[in-house]
């Protein structure tokens, strides 16, 4: 055997050379994807398309162990890059080699690699980490909400800091395995389908696989104990619903409800096309919060959705994110129009559906319901702000919006703009401008003066989302003074405010 000697310099040069020549001016990525409303949400200079999840959590204690596998493509030549998280890390490695990591702002962990990569590098990152989330914050608020028997992951527009590390932008979507070991009795509940359990030592793990596009803040854990029921929809998409053990008085409500969820998404096929992922269904977990979420093919609940009685209301609403929202995502956080307009307009068809008031007279309702000083009409869903993100208006203005268009460019051009959106932009990102342009292609109509008034424009229009000839109407439809009646669907409707 020879060993070849290397003169100090030629080794130091040798090493030089081990660098890619274009990544020798490489930069740190932003610590922000660019999105105006949350300039510190995501991060810039990779692009994340795998992560793989292998927790370990103990409810009673909440504590959480986990090792969190990215797989990522560099978008440029990065000496240091960003990930979004709150809890603790003991270690980091990139493409197998330790990386040196800090912390900084609310959320951020800085991780520099032992050579820069250069633009257009495979990247493999693991990151293992540990910490009881409930004790962690970011900005004054938490989003990961303890249960009697376990915990729940499942916010917007940031959920994934309290258990695993992201790229925390809807703009990098990415597809996921989630493993999940929790005391044997309890149950470990995420998206997609259930690929295999296994019990050892008094732990039970559960493997979770979304094998679409997903973005961070649609993935969801929730673990406890639950009932499990199981189904298909007609076109054998497996459904899979879970409720709290102790839901109390809201159990049959919710179980009335989120057992129907095959046949909407069976409805919902008929105005959106063919159901895009490969399991469906929801969860209601026993947690004091008030609202629901279109998490990715598993929606969470809260069981206050419930409390008034059977709400399938709220059902429709999420499921409607599942094509407006998750597959088709927004590309910047002022476009949740898109994602909020349509889901409470699916609602509205719903009602119609059941025979408790038409789309047309909820709009009518609705416009009649807020005065021209309502500061209802001062936000605008196209571009409605921060502090305004998840304001009623986005939802209801949002819907007089679609509602407009529907009569603006008739029903058999509005109907093919509802069921080709989802097909044109699957599972990737869009904007309240490339809808327009998309709705203006399909229907051949202009109509950025019909967007401008609806959606940007901070009064109240001067007419009627309806046309004169649909909105003059027989005085028996009319309440006692002359406005709208109220129609029967409506305080079911009303009470999905809290939804997302």
């Amino acid at each position: 055997m020879h060993r070849r000697l290397i003169a100090p310099g030629a080794l130091a040069a040798s090493l030089l050379l081990a660098i890619p020549a274009s990544a020798a001016g490489a930069s740190p990525g932003a610590p922000g994807i660019g999105d105006p409303y949350y300039p510190a949400y995501g991060n810039g200079g990779y692009d994340v398309s795998h992560y793989d999840l292998r927790l370990k959590y103990q409810p009673r204690t909440d504590e959480l162990e986990g090792t969190a596998t990215l797989l990522a493509t560099t978008t440029q030549d990065l000496s240091r890059f960003d990930l979004d998280f709150l809890l603790d890390v003991s270690e980091v490695r990139v493409n197998g080699a330790k990386a040196s990591f800090a912390t900084s702002g609310q959320h951020e962990l800085e991780i520099t690699p032992a050579r820069p990569l250069a633009k257009g590098t495979p990247v493999t990152v693991v990151v293992r980490y540990s910490g009881v989330p409930s004790t962690k914050t970011a900005y004054g608020f938490s989003t990961w909400h303890r249960t009697p028997d376990g915990a729940v992951a499942a916010d917007e527009p940031e959920a994934a800091w309290w258990w695993y590390p992201s790229n925390d932008h809807p703009r990098d979507k990415a597809t996921y395995d989630v493993s999940v070991s929790v005391p044997d009795g309890t149950q470990a509940i995420s998206n997609g389908t259930l690929q295999s359990t296994s019990s050892r030592l008094g732990w039970t793990r559960y493997n979770w696989r979304s094998n679409k596009p997903q973005a961070t803040y649609l993935t969801t854990l929730a673990v406890g104990k639950f009932d499990l029921t199981t189904g298909t929809t007609s076109d054998g998409v497996p459904v899979v619903n879970a409720y709290s053990k102790d839901l109390g008085d809201n159990e049959g409500a919710a179980r009335a409800s989120v057992e129907r969820t095959a046949e909407i998404t069976d409805w919902l096929t008929g105005y959106f096309g063919p159901y895009p992922f490969n399991s469906v269904g929801g969860y209601v977990p026993n947690t004091t919060t008030g609202y629901a979420l279109e998490t990715q093919t598993r929606v969470f609940y809260s069981p206050r959705q419930f409390a008034g009685g059977s709400n399938t209301s709220v059902v429709v609403h999420e499921l409607a994110h599942q094509w407006y929202g998750d597959s088709v995502s927004l590309a910047g956080w002022k476009d949740i129009w898109i994602n909020e307009g349509f889901a409470r307009y699916a609602q509205w068809l719903w009602s119609e559906h059941e025979g408790e008031g038409t789309a047309q007279e909820l709009a009518d309702y609705v416009y009649a319901s807020h005065p021209a000083d309502d500061a209802f009409w001062t936000v605008a869903p196209g571009d409605p702000g921060p502090e305004h993100q998840f304001d009623i208006a986005v939802y209801d203005r949002g819907a007089l919006a679609v509602q407009a268009l529907r009569n603006e460019v008739g029903d058999d051009a509005f109907f093919a703009v509802l069921k080709g959106w989802p097909k044109q932009f699957a599972y990737g990102n869009a904007s309240v401008d490339d809808f327009r342009k998309y709705a203006e292609k399909v229907s051949g109509a202009s109509l950025g003066s019909l967007f401008d008034t609806w959606l940007y424009q901070p009064s109240k229009p001067g007419a009627p989302a309806a046309r004169d000839a649909v909105i003059a109407r027989d005085a028996r439809t009319k309440g006692a003074e002359g406005a709208p009646a109220r129609p029967r669907s409506w305080k079911k409707i009303a009470a999905t405010d809290s939804v997302h």
